[in-house]
C-alpha cells in the first residue's frame, strides 16, 4: 500500500487526484490533505479517505476545520508552516496541486526528504528551476511532471536521448479568446475570462489561459525541467486539445502524444509511474475526431509568450519576479482594478524596472532569494497595478527587451 499526500486537495487537480485514488482505496494509504478556503471540502475528503493529516493554509480557519473534523481520527493543522510540515511528512508521492508561488516551498520541503514529487505546480520550476532540479539530483528525489504538456512530453522522450532532440513544442487551446477580433480583447469581463473551451479548470488558470500567461508559465517550466535550450521550444495553438505536445528529433520524426482533454490522465500516469493501469478517461474516436487543427499564436493577441521568452533568455531571477507580478496582474484583473489587456502591461513593466533596478541577473538564486524577490516583484508590480488602475497607459519601459 502506497502512502500519498495531496497538497491543493480541494482544487480541481487535487480533486481529479482524489477521484483516482477512491477508485482504488486499497492501493492508497492518505498521510496528508491541504487545502485553503474551502474547508468542507477539505474536512469531507479527508474523513473520507481516512487521511491522518487536513491542514488549511489559512490560519483562521484552524477552528472551524477542527470542528468539522470532531469525531474522525483526522488532526487539522493550519497556515503555510503546516502546509510545509505536511509536505515534510513521510509518503510515498506526493502531488504538488497548490496554486501560484505558495507550492515552492511545500514541494522543496518533499525533495529535501528525498520524495516522489508529482508536480503540477508550473510556478516551482519557474520561479527556482535550477534550485529545485539540482536539489532533487542531490536528494536523490523523483519529480514527475503532471501539467498535461510537460507529462505529454516526458512520455514521449521515455526510451529515447535527450541529446537526438532537436524542437519540443507545446500546444496551446487557445484559450477563450482564441477566435475574438483583437479590438474586442480590452473590453473582455472576468466572466468571459473564466470560461474555458476545452478544459474544466479553476478560474485562476482559465484567466491564465486566456491571456495565455498559463503557456508562458510552460515555456519557462519546459526549459528547466528538461534542460531544453530557450530556442528549441516551440507553441502553437490547437483548438481541439489533443495533442499535448509534441517532440521533435533530429532525424525529423515527431512524436506526438495524443489523448482527452482530461487531467486524470496526465496525473494517473504521474500517481502510477512507471507502470500504466487503466483510467476512467475517453477513448478517442478519430474517425469521428475526423480533424485536428493547428496555427501559430499571435504576438498581438498573446504577449505573454514574447515576455516569458525573454525572461527565459535572461534567467537568474528573472522567473521569480515573472510569476509574482504575473499574480498580481491577475489578482488586479479579477478585482476589477484593470482590463484584461493591462495584465501583460503590468508584468512588462514591473520585470522593466526590476531588472534596471533590482539586480535580477547576477544574484545568487537560493531559496532565500528567490523568496525576497517574490517579495519584492509583488510590491513592484502593486505599484505599477495602482498607475495602471488610474489611467496611466504610458507604455512601459523597454529594458527587458532592449
Amino acid at each position: 500500500m502506497r502512502s500519498v499526500t495531496i497538497l491543493g486537495a480541494t482544487g480541481s487537480i487535487g480533486q481529479n487526484t482524489i477521484d483516482l485514488i477512491a477508485r482504488s482505496p486499497g492501493d492508497y494509504r492518505v498521510e496528508a490533505l491541504t487545502g485553503a478556503r474551502n474547508i468542507a471540502r477539505l474536512a469531507a475528503d479527508a474523513i473520507g479517505l481516512g487521511a491522518r493529516l487536513a491542514v488549511t493554509s489559512e490560519p483562521a480557519l484552524y477552528n472551524d476545520l477542527k470542528d468539522l473534523l470532531s469525531g474522525s481520527e483526522v488532526k487539522a493543522a493550519a497556515g503555510p508552516e503546516a502546509v510545509a510540515e505536511a509536505a515534510a511528512r513521510p509518503a510515498d508521492w506526493v502531488m504538488s496541486a497548490i496554486v501560484g508561488a505558495a507550492g515552492l516551498v511545500p514541494g522543496i520541503e518533499v525533495l529535501r526528504r528525498g520524495g516522489t514529487l508529482a508536480l503540477a505546480n508550473k510556478e516551482t520550476l519557474v520561479t527556482a528551476g535550477q534550485l529545485v532540479m539540482d536539489l532533487a539530483r542531490r536528494t536523490g528525489a523523483t519529480v514527475l511532471p503532471v501539467d498535461s504538456e510537460h507529462s505529454a512530453i516526458f512520455q514521449a522522450l521515455t526510451g529515447e536521448d535527450l541529446d537526438a532532440v532537436e524542437r519540443i513544442v507545446i500546444t496551446a487551446s487557445g484559450g477563450a479568446f482564441r477566435d475574438w477580433p483583437l479590438e474586442r480583447l480590452a473590453g473582455a469581463t472576468l466572466a468571459e475570462a473564466s470560461t474555458h473551451p476545452n478544459w474544466d479548470m479553476g478560474q485562476r488558470i482559465t484567466i491564465d489561459s486566456a491571456s495565455m500567461f498559463n503557456k508562458g508559465l510552460e515555456l519557462i517550466e519546459t526549459k528547466e525541467f528538461f534542460g531544453i535550450s530557450p530556442d528549441r521550444i516551440e507553441v502553437i495553438i490547437h483548438p481541439e486539445s489533443l495533442i499535448h505536445a509534441l517532440v521533435g528529433f533530429r532525424d525529423g520524426a515527431l512524436m506526438a502524444h495524443v489523448g482527452p482533454p482530461d487531467m486524470r490522465h496526465a496525473i494517473g500516469y504521474a500517481l502510477h509511474w512507471p507502470e500504466r493501469r487503466d483510467l476512467p478517461v475517453e477513448r478517442l474516436d478519430l474517425a469521428r475526431i475526423g480533424t485536428l487543427t493547428f496555427r501559430a499564436p499571435e504576438a498581438a493577441r498573446y504577449p505573454a509568450l514574447a515576455i516569458a521568452r525573454t525572461v527565459m533568455e535572461a534567467g537568474g531571477l528573472h522567473g521569480a519576479a515573472f510569476n509574482a507580478a504575473k499574480e498580481c496582474a491577475l489578482d488586479a484583473f479579477i478585482a476589477g482594478r484593470i482590463g484584461f489587456l493591462a495584465m501583460a502591461g503590468v508584468v512588462e513593466r514591473t520585470l522593466d524596472r526590476m531588472s534596471a533596478q533590482d539586480g535580477l541577473q547576477n544574484a545568487a538564486v537560493d531559496l532565500d532569494t528567490v523568496l525576497e524577490t517574490d517579495l519584492l516583484a509583488r510590491h513592484r508590480a502593486a505599484e505599477v497595478v495602482t498607475q495602471f488602475a488610474a489611467g496611466d497607459a504610458v507604455e512601459s519601459g523597454k529594458g527587458l527587451r532592449s
